[in-house]
């Protein structure tokens, strides 16, 4: 448990840290005390400090980031500019070198170093294409049962927090040699299959483990523009800096040509999974980008982009036939991932919203709710459908991971992807399942060779549990994330007046209406809370001219898609579901829990950027400024706290456990603690 300390009045109470996160641990909880006993652990650090508020996510959330045991770091291969790691020739015989034949790249974000798949397209002799995934083949390194696997079956997956990322495995295998990076050798397991020249029909597919070298790692925004034809991107790609310009013009025909084919052939598949149904879901999603010197560099919103429904349209392919492989060959032990439908009252909120707006959601199945969001467009707001799109994924549950013998194939659906068999393969860098699905999937093969497996494989009932597990870090993980994307959101307004910053008023959407308020959607910083009209006094809000509000006694009158807060005055204002209106953003600090975000309509119009400076800037640049001003201030506050380091460093000292009445103190500050409430998002 982590609660917050304050200062204690009491002169006869032991010494406690003073405005720190703290760890206590319960030991019993008498029937006769309003208290339970515990003692103290440990501090996680000062009370707004990043770091200590990262340390504080990551204790709420179970999460251990100790370092890699000596033990495991013993089972690493080495990889040293004395001693470098090379292909072995046992290996060499008994994979498929893929290394002249094909032109392979990987296509990630800026700045990714764990890099666990890649892609390659050619014709054949025979005119038809070859499409190829090829998965970095981190088996090879990880034995079952080793150290080194124990560890990563315990973390079972890589935790992305806002501004960092805490590795499921040691960095010479996640940065290094299981990842696909451009340009050296590297051990992957394959999928290739032959597609017909015109239609793309599949014709065959092979599985297998191969030697590859990638020849470009590019990342998304580079591929899209020279998808897009614009060459001006190649100055950025380093493979092409060192040549001549003969051989430039060459090998960049040979990559545009690719990334268009591939780009094709994926909008054939997903054109074959839309015609079944598979649903186009919306989320707000923020990623920061770091600089070569893992400094926060920028805070960067999800742009879409077409090469990322490419790359993760073969992926998908990828995942949903190796799903069949390993099913087929070991139908009572194959670990796959299901979406099972949602319940249909799940979804009375959505049609309500779009009802609100003239569109029908036809929510029978996935095909009728995919065609009615695709349906429901509003030619003069295109957030409209986004919050729809947002809507229907909250409506639905998490996408689990299972054993086959668990349950009847009629339950292994995948609902939003319109699949009836799915797992995942193509991350095992990052994902402990892939791990496990990789050695399902070398065991087929084996199997199909009438060969003996070298694999240990779960059995049902260690399956089930070891999914329960995955699945439970997955969540952790989820929300790990989530509460560190709102940590930099709040450090950012903190220090700022809402009443006279200008960043701090911003554009928002009405997305629900509630009893006493409205939820509100701030695109510009991926913002979504609740907006209050009537408060704990009981005034209700009443906005004025020029961007002002005032909380007046009143009386507010909800009906299905709209809220009006009337005065005893008789003024009135109506608030309808995708409004778009004024907010000020401020921070409301908690007693116990983490600092939130506050919004405040002061207008029931849409907010007009006063600066016209301010109002040709992308919400890119806006979430770069937000993260860049976030870090300045860390950076400014650990300088002034770098005198006080070593005193606190004494201070620690004297708090090994608390006794006798401290405790009671302690708890006695923290009494109306509870759980957060954090929900979690759906992920496929």
């Amino acid at each position: 448990m982590t609660v917050k300390t304050r200062p204690q009045a009491s002169p006869q109470v032991s010494p406690c840290p003073q405005d720190f996160r703290v760890v206590v641990r319960i030991d019993t909880w008498e029937t006769t005390s309003v208290y339970p006993n515990g003692h103290f652990v440990r501090v996680l650090g000062r009370i707004g400090d990043l770091e200590g508020e990262i340390a504080t996510i990551l204790v709420e959330n179970s999460i251990s980031v100790a370092p890699f045991s000596e033990a495991q770091m013993c089972e690493m291969p080495v990889n040293t500019p004395e001693n470098p790691w090379k292909v072995s020739p046992k290996e060499e015989r008994e994979r498929k070198d893929l290394r002249n034949t094909h032109l392979v790249f990987s296509i990630d974000p800026k700045g990714c170093e764990d890099v666990d798949d890649t892609l390659s397209v050619r014709t054949l002799s025979n005119g038809n294409l070859e499409l190829g995934v090829h998965i970095a083949d981190v088996t090879h390194f990880v034995a079952p049962n080793s150290y080194t696997d124990i560890e990563a079956r315990t973390r079972a997956t890589t935790y992305y927090l806002a501004d960092r990322r805490y590795d499921m495995l040691p960095a010479v295998l996640s940065a290094d040699l299981c990842s696909l990076l451009g340009g050296v050798d590297r051990y992957a397991v394959s999928i290739l299959w032959e597609l017909d020249k015109t239609s793309y029909e599949i014709k065959k597919v092979w599985y297998g483990r191969t030697i590859i070298r990638s020849g470009y790692k590019l990342f998304y925004e580079a591929a899209q523009e020279l998808l897009d034809g614009n060459f001006d991107i190649v100055e950025d790609i380093p493979e092409f800096k060192a040549l001549e310009e003969q051989s430039r013009q060459a090998k960049l025909e040979e990559l545009v040509w690719a990334i268009g084919k591939l780009t094709d052939i994926a909008r054939h598949v997903r054109a074959k999974r839309d015609r079944c149904g598979a649903l186009e879901l919306e989320g707000v999603e923020v990623r920061v980008q770091l600089d070569d010197k893992k400094n926060i560099h920028d805070l960067i919103p999800k742009q879409p982009l077409e090469v990322h429904e490419t790359v993760a349209e073969c992926m998908i392919l990828a995942n949903h036939w190796v799903a069949k492989k390993i099913w087929e060959s070991f139908p009572h032990q194959a670990l796959l991932r299901q979406h099972p439908p949602p319940h249909q009252e799940f979804f009375s909120e959505l049609r309500e919203c779009a009802k609100a707006k003239g569109f029908f959601i036809d929510t029978r199945s996935n095909k009728t709710l995919a065609d009615s969001l695709d349906s429901a467009n509003d030619p003069n707001d295109p957030l409209v459908n986004k919050l729809l799109r947002s809507m229907a994924t909250q409506a639905m549950s998490n996408a689990l991971y299972f054993s086959t013998g668990s349950c009847a194939e009629q339950e292994f659906q995948h609902y939003g992807l319109a699949l009836d068999k799915y797992t995942h393969f193509t991350s095992p860098i990052r994902r402990y399942s892939d791990i496990v699905v990789h050695r399902l999937l070398m065991a087929a093969i084996s199997k199909d060779k009438k060969m003996e497996s070298k694999e240990n494989l779960f059995s049902n009932k260690d399956l089930e549990e070891l999914c329960r597990h995955i699945n439970n870090r997955n969540r952790a993980a989820q929300r790990a994330q989530k509460q560190s994307t709102e940590l930099f959101q709040c450090m950012y307004f903190k220090d700022r007046d809402p009443d006279t910053e200008e960043r701090c008023v911003a554009d928002g959407v009405i997305y629900s209406i509630r009893t006493n308020g409205v939820l509100v959607f701030i695109p510009r910083f991926g913002i979504k809370g609740a907006a209050y009209l009537k408060n704990k006094d009981g005034l209700v809000i009443s906005c004025g001219p020029e961007n002002s509000s005032e909380w007046k006694p009143g009386s507010l009158h909800r009906s299905q898609n709209k809220v009006t807060s009337t005065t005893a005055g008789g003024q009135s204002v109506t608030f309808h579901l995708f409004d778009h209106v004024t907010v000020r953003i401020s921070v409301q600090a908690l007693r116990c829990h983490s600092d939130t975000i506050r919004l405040e309509i002061i207008s029931n119009k849409p907010y007009m950027t006063p600066s016209t400076e301010l109002c040709h800037q992308s919400a890119l640049l806006l979430k770069s400024e937000l993260v860049k001003e976030v870090t300045r201030s860390v950076e400014e506050a650990q300088l002034a706290q770098e005198v006080k380091d070593k005193v606190l460093q004494e201070e620690y000292q004297e708090y090994c456990q608390t006794k006798g009445r401290s405790l009671y103190m302690l708890l006695e500050e923290i009494r109306d603690l509870a759980l957060l409430d954090v929900s979690d998002s759906c992920t496929m």
